[in-house]
């Protein structure tokens, strides 16, 4: 989704915040504070550990614990020198699935902050 989609549907989510009754707002934004995530920091965490720990704090444990492992399995090949071939593989492969989301992580964390607030509301509505 493109930057300007994701502005578009955050106003829209914002307008039908914005019509919620006192007491149902006080309720949403305790929860937003909670549970809204930081690009800066989803950001920092693909870079420092591209071994996927950003899938951890976004709640992706599957995907987060796959890159990690192949990451781990690889480091342990290099290091063990049983197959350093194989283990530089694995890092590199890793690295190039991870590095397009380094570059992405605004728009990663825009759509999953976007996603939260609908399911926030719809929690808040009912």
């Amino acid at each position: 989704m493109t930057n300007v989609l994701l502005k578009l549907e955050e106003n829209r989510l914002r307008e039908q915040i914005s019509r919620l009754n006192l007491e149902q707002k006080r309720h949403y934004y305790n929860l937003e504070v909670e549970n809204l995530k930081d690009p800066d920091t989803y950001a920092a965490l693909n870079w420092l550990f591209v071994a996927g720990l950003h899938h951890f704090y976004l709640g992706k444990w599957k995907r987060g614990a796959i890159n990690l492992g192949l990451m781990l399995l690889g480091c342990v090949f290099i290091l063990t020198g049983s197959f350093i071939a194989a283990g530089i593989a694995l890092v590199l492969l890793t690295f190039i699935i991870e590095l397009p989301q380094l570059f992405k992580s605004q728009s990663i964390i825009h759509a999953y902050n976007n996603r939260l607030m609908e399911e926030l509301l719809e929690q808040v509505d009912n």
